[in-house]
């Protein structure tokens, strides 16, 4: 009788331990099924990872605002910068963190985000102060071309809708495919100006109209040119240099009043010298706007690589009324 109760008793406890494993082995399959919302690598190449579709989003640059919309986020978005350009209508009324290079620390956490956008190159120094308080960060960078349709597709994990990041990036390649198609193939020598209050540089390909000439298939004569040490798409400005590399093209981008800027370049150009450079002397000179070329375009590069194709043929994009 002994016996076969402490064999009872072996069998229960055996039970009961396998039970126990089981349960055990049962929750952490659950565990291991539980997935983050998305994970990306932002461009500091961190990998930042979201266990819930962010609810409250702050961002450090006007830049990310249209994306944003385009891919459904518009109602996800509590603070943005100062900014006289890129505001679009439903952002003007939401509260601002400061400006772009003056963002406070303050006012964002006072917004009470769960996700602070950052514009790499301006306000990477708030991330170590965000994360330190719990808020996730995510820095990327809107410059090129290939940054934008990147950060879209990102944007668009982000607000839950990734088909729609790749339909708007579609959309651009198409858009600005079908501008290539209209021109003519051949190189033009071409040089970039960057004109402000402090003088003028010389722009490479890094820089916004450097790489959508390069894209439209022409020839930067300042391709090569020793880069600034603050700045690593422009160059030195050199006379001598434009007058030996005799670009046929001149394009000028500006920071600062555009009137003010093209009455000063106007008389610069005057100059026996710059009236020898083929560009200025056949009256192929061009101011690009700064909603386009002064900041990145963004969601509209088409329109950029567009307005910079039409300089040089507007019969292509233009009717006898110029429209």
């Amino acid at each position: 009788m002994k016996r076969r109760i402490g064999f009872f008793l072996m069998l229960f406890f055996t039970v009961a331990l396998l039970a126990a494993g089981c349960g055990s082995n049962h929750a952490v399959s659950r565990f291991d099924a539980q997935k983050s919302f998305v994970t990306v690598t932002d461009d500091l190449g961190r990998t930042v990872e979201l266990n819930e579709k962010p609810a409250r989003i702050v961002v450090t640059s006007a830049s990310f605002l249209e994306p944003l919309e385009a891919v459904g986020g518009a109602e996800l978005v509590v603070g943005r910068p100062d900014s006289q350009t890129k505001m679009p209508d439903y952002a003007k009324d939401l509260p601002s963190v400061g400006k772009v290079y003056q963002i406070d620390t303050e006012k964002i956490m006072a917004c009470q985000p769960n996700l602070v956008i950052i514009n790499k190159g301006m306000n990477e120094k708030l991330v170590d102060t965000l994360e330190a308080n719990g808020i996730k960060t995510l820095v990327l960078d809107m410059k090129s071309y290939e940054d934008v349709k990147r950060e879209v597709e990102i944007l668009a994990q982000i607000t839950g809708d990734p088909d729609k990041g790749q339909q708007l990036a579609a959309a651009m390649d198409e858009k600005i495919a079908a501008v290539k198609n209209k021109i003519p193939a051949d190189k033009r020598r071409t040089a970039i100006i960057h004109s402000t209050s402090q003088g003028l540089t010389v722009q490479l390909d890094g820089s916004i109209a450097g790489s959508i000439a390069k894209m439209l298939g022409w020839e930067n004569v300042a391709s090569g040119m020793e880069p600034l040490a603050k700045n690593p798409d422009a160059a030195p400005y050199s006379l001598e240099t434009l007058v030996e590399k005799n670009p046929e093209v001149l394009f000028i981008t500006s920071m600062g009043k555009m009137e003010s800027i093209k009455s000063g370049m106007d008389k610069t150009l005057q100059s026996p010298a710059w009236q020898s450079v083929a560009a200025v002397r056949n009256g192929n000179v061009y101011y690009l706007p700064q909603e386009l070329f002064l900041l990145s375009p963004g969601i509209h590069y088409p329109e950029a690589v567009a307005h910079m194709a039409a300089c040089l043929y507007p019969e292509v994009f233009y009717d006898a009324d110029g429209k």
